[in-house]
């Protein structure tokens, strides 16, 4: 078995999961800037919670995941300083919108209605104090933290950390959200009824 010692996946789970609250109601998203910090406000529970691997989601200093769940878009909203919020890259599916001075990325909205996701808003809950937010259930494109730099070598002990964590690995999305996205392009294609 590989060694999970000192394999470090984001600062949220690296000490153990913290379980949600399943009557919980949203809280408040603040960036990382000391003064005018952008404020987000979440009028709900997230879902789907995450560590992701892939090189274009946000990821705290030194963690080689993101941490990063779903939401409803009718439940976003920017309370503050949305002036410094712009979008990452426009020509991606997820439109990240990103902190102009700290850099963190307050949402990704997906504005492509044939997406399976559109209507879902992605969110980094860590960015929040209030506690009860949807626990992380799995981790998503593991392979893909090689490409931001990570060791080969280290990806068994990443994977066994991963599962000594309770967060299943994938090198996609999770078995549910995969079946999500075929069912939407089944519909689309009319190989099921819509």
């Amino acid at each position: 078995m590989a060694s999970t010692e000192g394999v470090k996946i984001h600062p949220a789970v690296d000490n153990g999961i913290k379980q949600g609250n399943p009557s919980f109601a949203g809280g408040t998203l603040t960036c990382k800037c000391a003064t005018n910090p952008v404020k987000v406000r979440i009028t709900a529970q997230t879902a789907h919670n995450h560590v992701c691997g892939c090189t274009k989601c946000w990821k705290p200093q030194g963690a080689i995941f993101s941490q990063v769940a779903v939401v409803s878009r009718d439940a976003v909203q920017v309370l503050e300083n949305g002036d410094k919020l712009q979008v990452v890259n426009k020509d991606a599916p997820i439109q990240r919108y990103a902190c102009t001075g700290c850099g963190v990325h307050m949402y990704g909205r997906i504005e492509n209605k044939d997406h399976p996701f559109y209507g879902l808003d992605f969110v980094h809950t860590e960015l929040s104090k209030d506690e009860g937010w949807s626990a992380p259930e799995f981790a998503a494109f593991v392979s893909s933290v090689i490409e931001s730099g990570v060791d080969p070598s280290q990806m068994d002990g990443i994977r066994a950390r991963l599962r000594e964590l309770g967060l299943e690995p994938y090198d996609a999305l999770s078995p549910p959200l995969m079946d999500a996205i075929a069912t939407h392009v089944a519909k689309r294609s009319g190989a099921l009824a819509a």
